[in-house]
């Protein structure tokens, strides 16, 4: 889209926080506005209808991620419900073991999950990540099988930094220990391969261009678990209150179609992240990319600028034309520094994650390189850091 403000083109570089609706997203809503507008938990014959469409998305889903039907739950209040509901729903299921493990890079979501845990008694222990963002799967099994542990979660890729984590071998450590494996897929669905091995799995459609505010819970027969909410019947997965059931079918399409497409655009995102990644440090000082170079996600790249304020980084980066995040991406309305940057012991401030959504142009890329180097120089000569 043009912006006003440069004349040129604004570019969207931040696809990890959420992506405009795909197209199959946006005919697949209009499509099923009819039929999918009444309850489907209502006996006449348009709710029966709305019940159908609700049933066909959840057998899409389950296709899409090769589960049964009956183990795809959809929540209202998108990948932060589903996350909360996969905990919960896990650690209530088995009480005589209350004990979870997490990686210290985990979504806020599940960190705020675990904070009420052990605010109610119950044990939690954080493994901590290298520098890269990844966990020892050695360290994560020690902690897998002390006694008592009743849930694993891990983050099947960094939604900060893009590093994936070795979740065959860590599925293998709690397979060893007895204890399930609640795998966040939501900054990995739609941009790699869901690793295997999870028993319980949680995923937000506008992540992959479906419809914001639809969650993705998964729950593997055999996983003990049981709903969240109160008064929900046992074994119920969707969340409760009325679901828009358009919106579900949307979902659905979409990450059918993702799933679809050819792997051959995650290869050019790549080829370019890979350009970002040796770009800027040749072009900007004082610069430390963060997260794996290679076991990472295909469309992300995070930097760190010393000396200078994320926040301001992001605002003088938005009038030049970007669209990029700064300070921890799950908590970016605070702008507080990242807990993921911390965790792996590297710079916390001028943060900058670039991501790039699909049809993100070679063009758009080197235009950025051209402008950041200036941005990057006129901020910190504004903070009196010269010399460099």
């Amino acid at each position: 889209m043009v912006d006003p403000a440069t004349g040129g083109g604004y570019v969207y570089l931040d696809a990890a926080a959420g992506l405009p609706p795909h197209p199959v997203a946006t005919a697949a809503y209009a499509a099923a506005g009819a039929d999918g507008g009444y309850d489907p938990g209502k006996l006449y014959s348009p709710a029966r209808r709305s019940a159908r469409l609700l049933d066909a998305a959840r057998e899409s889903v389950a296709a899409s991620l090769r589960v049964r039907p009956d183990e795809v739950g959809f929540c209202a209040g998108g990948g932060t419900a589903a996350a909360h509901a996969a905990v919960r729903g896990a650690l209530a299921g088995d009480p005589g073991r209350a004990g979870l493990v997490h990686s210290a890079v985990e979504h806020s979501a599940v960190l705020h999950a675990a904070a009420a845990h052990a605010a109610a008694g119950g044990a939690v222990r954080a493994v901590p990540v290298d520098r890269l963002g990844r966990v020892d799967p050695a360290g994560y099994a020690a902690a897998v099988a002390v006694p008592g542990t009743g849930l694993a979660a891990l983050i099947s890729a960094s939604h900060e930094v893009g590093t994936t984590q070795p979740v065959p071998a860590v599925a293998a450590a709690c397979a060893a220990a007895g204890v399930p494996l609640y795998l966040d897929a939501a900054a990995a669905l739609g941009w790699a391969p869901v690793p295997p091995g999870w028993s319980l799995l949680s995923a937000s459609a506008h992540k992959w261009g479906g419809p914001p505010g639809i969650g993705v819970l998964v729950v593997r027969k055999g996983t003990r678990w049981v709903p969240p909410w109160p008064g929900a019947p046992a074994g119920t997965l969707d969340s409760p209150g009325r679901l828009d059931v358009p919106a579900v079918v949307a979902a659905a399409a979409s990450l059918r179609a993702v799933l679809a497409e050819p792997a051959a655009e995650l290869d050019r995102l790549r080829a370019l992240v890979d350009l970002v990644r040796a770009e800027v440090p040749a072009r900007v000082p004082d610069v430390e990319l963060a997260g794996d170079p290679a076991d990472r996600l295909p469309h992300l790249a995070t930097f760190s600028c010393l000396y200078l304020d994320g926040e301001a980084l992001l605002y003088a980066l938005d009038r030049a034309g970007f669209a990029v995040s700064s300070g921890s991406s799950c908590t970016s309305g605070t702008l507080r520094p990242s807990h993921v940057l911390a965790a792996m012991g590297v710079l916390t401030h001028g943060n900058v994650r670039v991501s790039l959504p699909r049809g993100t142009t070679a063009a758009d890329v080197h235009r950025f390189l051209d402008t950041l180097p200036a941005v990057v120089a006129d901020l910190r000569a504004q903070a009196g850091v010269v010399g460099l």
